[in-house]
């Protein structure tokens, strides 16, 4: 009498297999956050080398700003799932709303935003940190975005310890040294993002 001892192949859940088939497929288009970072990088290095001293210059800037940070959110929130995805999508609405405003009524921008620069340095450090430590588990570069969202912070706090004396032309240069560090770090965490899809691409192909 035969016995056969034969072992079974076992094949993963379903779930598995679809997580690992986008990872897959994300794996191919890696080189896109890799080509917004470097565009991020080029903003950056245009912002802190312009000597700008038209409100309303500085309104439309942030206008652009913030409709390219929010088509950015856009396409990183087309990537991730759950939670997150829904954050993100959130995010590029406000993004995309205030930058529409910003070209509608560029002046009444700069002012609006020089008024809660503080609070947005502590709203956007607060969710670098919160990003950056929640992806520690999946991200070997997690600790740049708890570096740049304390760097944020503190820039947060000595700008809401200068809100005591507004000067029109110093807080004009703390806005755009603001939109340059923005502009940096969203490029680096841009280019991190990029190799970590392309690491969990080749990953998933390896098994």
């Amino acid at each position: 009498m035969r016995t056969d001892n034969a072992e079974r192949t076992e094949w993963p859940a379903p779930d598995v297999l679809g997580r690992r088939m986008l990872r897959r497929a994300a794996g191919r288009w890696w080189w896109v956050p890799l080509v917004a970072g470097v565009g991020w990088f080029l903003i950056a290095w245009v912002v802190l080398r312009a000597d700008i001293t038209s409100l309303a210059t500085v309104g439309f800037l942030l206008g652009g700003l913030f409709i390219a940070a929010g088509i950015n959110e856009v396409a990183v929130g087309s990537m991730v799932g759950g939670g997150w995805k829904v954050l993100h999508y959130i995010i590029a609405g406000i993004l995309l709303l205030g930058g529409l405003w910003a070209f509608i009524r560029p002046v009444n921008t700069f002012f609006a935003f020089a008024s809660v620069l503080g609070l947005v340095l502590i709203l956007q450090g607060a969710f670098e940190i919160v990003r950056g430590v929640s992806s520690r588990g999946e991200n070997p570069y997690w600790w740049l975005g708890l570096v740049s969202g304390i760097l944020l912070v503190l820039l947060a706090f000595w700008v809401s310890a200068s809100d005591r004396v507004f000067q029109l032309q110093a807080r004009t240069y703390l806005i755009l040294f603001w939109v340059g560090l923005w502009a940096l770090i969203r490029g680096i965490t841009a280019i991190v993002l990029a190799f970590t899809i392309r690491h969990a691409g080749r990953s998933v192909t390896a098994a």
